[in-house]
């Protein structure tokens, strides 16, 4: 009964906000148009319909606002009008009592607050929907007092999740079987996908993880700053680390008034971003403003401050050297080399043609070069890439999605810091760098050095392995050589028997045409 009643107020805020108007046009069945008619008579809709869903997702909570979030980064799926609309959701949501996090707190490390930190604050810094942060003073193993930050998830979260999933997933098989577009939108797999965010959100032990590993990757490079995580006091429910200070990196005038070089700033996104993707693999995928600062302290000024690890992505050596020669052919601006690399990935059928595919491509990016930042547009490139795509049918890899979402936040970054960034001489020389050390000895060393391990087990066994190989491979293979001799003896009496016929059929030519001349005379 309550998943009804739920799903009666999701229907009446859609008919509300005018979302019929995105969903039924594409609908087969006319009675579901006309019902719909006769049920918003009267209704007056002026906003844009991208404004109108975000106002109807925000409206719904917390859960269909991330969900909303997720959408935004499908610009695959979406038009870029209602993408772009969506990507302005942000998680206003007022933080819960100070009682229901101290008791979570307490249930997590089943000690009283008081006895885990030697001060707690009773207001919350930060409140989102799934969870907030308190500020605490705690004494770490050496007896040293640490600031730090506590993150407490929202009570009662698993439960509205599971449910509000169950509600997606089932409009979602509505839309597919009712929709004209529904298997090219894939509601199903959108949902599912979104699911997985949310479920790793939720586990704030994988968050603490992520931020290790993005603290381990980065900890020589002086442009970003990622908080130290205190494992004793990490639970799914509860998280612990080092509070960090800095100003939000959207506050770009109290930046500017501190000293803080502006579009130096810009580059060093770019840069941090890149060396995530591509030297490690491994990227904070949620870099909106909400989750970036910059430190304003002496030892790390106009550093970034990365925070909010819920959500990273990954990719693999082959995603990485895929994409980079991709992205260094973009900015060298060979697009033949881009439609081959497609057809070499095996992401458009292998009988594509690579002139019209290089061509599409060339269509879509040669507007774009030679411009700053300020008179183009990411999404809008990645919009008509995906046009093309479609046409081609080239297969939208799902581990690149939060790659381009992420893509798309440091653009608005750097849109929003210098307008006069030239993203792509600034990413070419990184990459360029990167690929002759894909190819150069130092990744042979690197190579030999990983699989050391491996040939230090494998050397003392290569004796006993040589010796089997011996005593064993040797009659298999006399066996072949044997065969192989008679099979070769019978082919050369063949030939043989050819050749000889052959000679003989000549002569026979031969002898016949002397004894006609002979008696001829």
């Amino acid at each position: 009964m309550t998943r009804f009643y739920r799903g009666a107020y999701i229907l009446w805020i859609a008919l509300r906000y005018g979302l019929d108007e995105l969903v039924l046009t594409n609908f087969r069945q006319p009675w579901l148009q006309r019902l719909t008619r006769i049920i918003t008579i009267g209704r007056k809709l002026d906003a844009p319909r991208g404004q109108r869903l975000r106002e109807a997702l925000e409206h719904l909570g917390p859960i269909f606002v991330k969900f909303g979030q997720v959408l935004s980064t499908r610009r695959d799926l979406m038009p870029p009008d209602i993408a772009d609309e969506l990507a302005r959701l942000q998680d206003r949501v007022p933080p819960f009592d100070l009682d229901v996090a101290i008791g979570t707190i307490e249930r997590a490390f089943r000690k009283p607050v008081g006895t885990v930190f030697t001060s707690f604050d009773r207001i919350p810094v930060a409140s989102a929907s799934i969870a907030q942060v308190h500020f605490a003073v705690l004494r770490d193993r050496n007896g040293q007092e640490r600031e730090v930050a506590v993150k407490v998830r929202r009570p009662g979260m698993l439960a509205v999740i599971e449910k509000d999933l169950a509600l997606m997933a089932m409009m979602a098989r509505w839309v597919e079987k009712l929709s004209a577009d529904g298997k090219r939108l894939k509601p199903r797999e959108v949902v599912g996908e979104f699911s997985k965010y949310l479920h790793d959100e939720l586990d704030f032990v994988r968050e603490a993880s992520n931020a290790a590993q993005l603290r381990r990757n980065m900890a020589g490079v002086e442009l970003v700053l990622i908080p130290e995580i205190f494992w004793d006091f990490c639970h799914p429910d509860v998280m612990v680390m080092e509070r960090m200070k800095g100003v939000p990196i959207n506050q770009i005038e109290r930046l500017r008034a501190a000293g803080v070089d502006i579009p130096k700033l810009a580059r060093d996104g770019v840069t941090i971003f890149f060396t995530q993707v591509f030297r490690d693999g491994f990227f904070h995928a949620d870099m909106h403003p909400g989750n970036i600062q910059v430190s304003l302290e002496p030892k790390s000024f106009g550093s970034y401050v990365l925070l909010d690890f819920g959500i990273v992505g990954t990719l693999t050596e082959f995603d990485k050297e895929y994409l980079a020669q991709n992205f260094t052919a973009f900015f060298r601006r060979d697009y033949k080399r881009v439609a081959e690399l497609h057809v070499e990935s095996g992401w458009v059928p292998a009988d594509t043609r690579i002139d019209e595919l290089e061509s599409s491509i060339r269509a879509v990016c040669e507007p774009y070069f030679d411009r700053p930042l300020r008179e183009i547009s990411l999404g809008m490139v990645l919009m008509r890439l995906f046009q093309t795509s479609r046409r081609f049918q080239v297969e939208i890899q799902p581990q690149l999605v939060l790659l381009q979402k992420t893509l798309l936040n440091i653009e608005g970054l750097g849109r929003q810091l210098d307008p006069e960034l030239d993203l792509w001489s600034t990413a070419r020389p990184f990459l360029e760098k990167w690929m002759i050390d894909q190819i150069g000895p130092k990744k042979l060393f690197k190579q030999l050095r990983d699989q050391a391990p491996r040939y230090a087990k494998l050397l003392p066994e290569l004796p006993r392995l040589v010796y089997e190989y011996l005593q064993h491979r040797p009659s298999d293979y006399r066996r072949d050589m044997e065969e192989l001799v008679r099979e070769q003896k019978r082919t050369n009496r063949l030939l043989q028997s050819l050749l000889y016929g052959g000679l003989g059929f000549v002569l026979g030519l031969i002898v016949m045409q002397v004894l006609v001349r002979v008696r001829m005379l």
